[in-house]
């Protein structure tokens, strides 16, 4: 670091912990220096300007190359008299700006040191620290010193997901954060996954009859997001870099080598699954993820949504799942359209899994999350039919024949069927119900 580098950072580290009014950023050149030299007005001048009322969201080192790149800062180093040289070091912390009116109608709870973090959490300083870098280590610790469980699931379109499920204090640690800290932060309005009073009904409804109905599906979606951006986002919520830095550390997770290498023929992973589930990432199975996948995907649903609108379209988001509708404007323009869509997601650090895009006209079975939306919510006939056969079954021969998967509870997977297409369709889950009700349950099921 030459002289004049350490001169611009001592000059950054002094005003940022001051005023930042033009008055302010003169007196604190001085105050360095020891001495109202005669450049150091214009010097302030032009910080003043390209800071404007930005100036403390600027870091030391940002303020720093600021400071150095203006002419007026080494022409006082070329004048006959004595070079400039400091006589005070500023050690104050920076002032931290007033928080924009948008985030201060959110209240979250103010965190300002790791410290108040841990002390929010119910932990003790070296607690916060084991959880949060865990993640960090090499080699990768053995498993009863990890903090997730981990377990592969089918996807209906073939292959495997991983579920990554967080032990117990890690998850009592997640569940705080989400309920006294995310809950709080708006998702928008798209999106209607993870959210109060919306759901699958919800997202399916916005779209009932209409001429087109495409859906579009993001590839991987929480392993695509990774702790750069959760970072990111703790950060534009207001928390300092450290704190930022640990909050996001607690709410991803990096997959061992040996979990990630047990998917084999069908269902191994790409090199490009493996890598991001090899990174820190968003963990599907954390209390956390969907609420930070929500807000990381904000500016996705506005653009995505803005160019839904331009068509005379309607746009919502179900997890990863897009779904767009309209009338002939959007038909016609169909080609560009999923262009568009594509390099958006791209654009906000998503991928649209092109496989499973699907167009669908009113002329056929329009189906949004499971839910036929050609005129109102409702099941899929052959769905409904199945169901009703079962529990016609069930009343008139008893359940236990009924039970060919071998489920454990029955009556509670029966239940929740019922409860599912009363949600969709009132009318048909109540004839439903009065099949459900008509079984005779063994006692250790009672119906």
């Amino acid at each position: 670091m030459t002289p004049k580098d350490a001169v611009a950072l001592a000059l950054a580290d002094t005003m940022l912990a001051r005023e930042a009014t033009l008055a302010g950023l003169i007196a604190s050149a001085t105050w360095a220096f020891d001495h109202p030299w005669p450049w150091i007005p214009a010097l302030c001048q032009e910080i003043h300007e390209r800071t404007a009322e930005h100036f403390y969201h600027f870091s030391r080192d940002e303020l720093a190359q600021i400071i150095f790149d203006l002419d007026v800062f080494h022409e006082a180093w070329e004048g006959e008299g004595p070079a400039p040289q400091l006589k005070r070091y500023c050690l104050d912390l920076p002032l931290v700006p007033p928080p924009p009116q948008w985030l201060a109608a959110l209240a979250l709870p103010p965190l300002p040191s790791v410290g108040d973090l841990a002390q929010w959490l119910r932990l003790r300083p070296d607690e916060l620290g084991w959880f949060a870098d865990q993640w960090r280590r090499e080699p990768m610790p053995p498993a009863q010193l990890e903090h997730y469980h981990y377990r592969w699931v089918p996807k209906r379109s073939g292959g495997v997901r991983l579920i990554e499920i967080p032990k117990q204090r890690l998850r009592a640690m997640q569940a705080t954060i989400l309920r006294e800290l995310l809950d709080r932060v708006p998702a928008h309005p798209a999106a209607h996954g993870f959210r109060r009073g919306h759901s699958c009904v919800t997202h399916a409804a916005l779209h009932t009859g209409q001429r087109v109905v495409i859906r579009m599906d993001l590839k991987d979606f929480f392993p695509s997001i990774p702790a750069s951006r959760i970072h990111a986002l703790f950060a534009k919520l207001g928390y300092s870099q450290t704190v930022a830095r640990v909050l996001a550390r607690l709410c991803v997770n990096r997959v061992p080598a040996g979990v990630v290498r047990a998917p084999a023929g069908d269902d191994a992973l790409t090199w490009t699954q493996r890598q991001a589930l090899r990174a820190p990432h968003l963990p599907q199975g954390s209390p956390c993820s969907p609420a930070l996948a929500n807000a990381c995907a904000w500016r996705l649903d506005l653009r995505l949504d803005a160019l839904a609108q331009s068509l005379g379209a309607r746009y919502s988001r179900y997890a990863d799942d897009l779904v767009f509708s309209g009338g002939r404007e959007l038909e016609r323009a169909m080609d560009r359209f999923y262009a568009q869509v594509g390099a958006i997601a791209i654009e906000e650090g998503f991928a649209v899994n092109t496989r499973k895009t699907r167009l669908m006209r009113a002329g056929t079975r329009q189906q949004v999350t499971g839910i036929v939306v050609n005129r109102h919510p409702n099941i899929a006939r052959t769905e409904f039919d199945l169901l009703k056969a079962t529990l016609t079954n069930c009343a008139r021969h008893g359940p236990q024949a009924q039970n060919r998967g071998q489920r454990p509870d029955f009556c509670a997977y029966l239940a929740g069927k019922v409860a599912y297409v009363t949600m969709v369709n009132p009318q048909r889950g109540e004839r439903l119900r009065r099949l459900f009700d008509a079984i005779a349950w063994p006692p250790a099921h009672p119906g």
